[in-house]
């Protein structure tokens, strides 16, 4: 597969999954958890509370990984693997972008100070469980 096919097809799952998983280095071992995912292209965006532990950990190391697109039954399904860099990001613009009422539950709104997103930079994506094909890397 050429490597535009490839981010083509990365794209699409990012665009077309939400649920996935993100994990963060806490006392140099990893922590997970489930995120929501947003994307415009390959970077990603996941809101979080800015008084949460894993905006602790991204302060202290900012190297994440992220697992995205496996939610079928788990055998055949075509998914990504994403190692990158995560910052904070407090733009009014991207909190009104990806406002969700389902984000009532955690925040005031799209205005609360205390809503932000996470924004990773891909370093590395593999897509994986390709239709048998070996994993494949996006050369960034």
């Amino acid at each position: 597969m050429s490597q535009q096919d490839l981010k083509k097809e990365v794209v699409e799952i990012l665009s077309n999954h939400r649920t996935g998983v993100l994990s963060s280095v806490e006392n140099n071992k990893p922590h997970s958890r489930y995120m929501t995912f947003y994307n415009e292209d390959l970077t990603l965006f996941t809101p979080t509370k800015a008084d949460t532990e894993k905006i602790e950990e991204i302060e202290k190391n900012p190297a994440v990984s992220v697992l995205l697109g496996y939610e079928d039954k788990g055998q055949s399904d075509t998914y990504v693997e994403i190692a990158g860099m995560s910052t904070i990001n407090n733009s009014e613009q991207l909190k009104k972008q990806f406002w969700d009422e389902s984000f009532n539950k955690w925040f005031e709104g799209p205005e609360d100070p205390n809503y932000v997103f996470l924004q990773i930079q891909p370093e590395t994506v593999r897509i994986l469980n390709n239709q048998g094909e070996p994993p494949q890397e996006l050369n960034l």
